[in-house]
């Protein structure tokens, strides 16, 4: 930008470039997933380990509801509506964490039956 003159003229310059609808939709297909993306199996060894970590996690989350819940019991109304302020909200975590899980173990084990049966 210097060598040609234009100093910070350079960063103000307006580009404009007209796509027609074949480019528009081709760019808005790049990244996008394919229909057999959620066929594609996970290695069992890796799907295993983060199972592991997931159910580790899930304990914590357990045993951190259960203490939460016992807190409960002991707390005035006030109390009760400020309770999570600032803190996890254990069960929504736990609940999140399962629910994510379950969603990733069906999908691997519907993935293994379909290439089992194609093949």
């Amino acid at each position: 930008a210097l060598i040609h003159g234009l100093n910070r003229h350079y960063y103000s310059i307006a580009i404009d470039y007209r796509k027609n609808q074949l480019e528009e939709k081709m760019l808005l297909n790049l990244n996008k997933k394919q229909w057999s993306h959620g066929m594609n199996v996970q290695s069992f060894e890796s799907h295993c380990s983060e199972n592991q970590v997931a159910v580790g996690k899930m304990l914590k989350l357990a045993e951190a509801y259960t203490k939460s819940v016992q807190e409960e019991q002991s707390m005035t109304a006030d109390q009760l509506k400020t309770r999570h302020v600032g803190k996890q909200d254990p069960k929504r975590h736990l609940e999140s964490t399962v629910e994510e899980v379950m969603s990733n173990n069906i999908v691997q084990s519907l993935a293994t039956a379909v290439d089992e049966q194609a093949l």
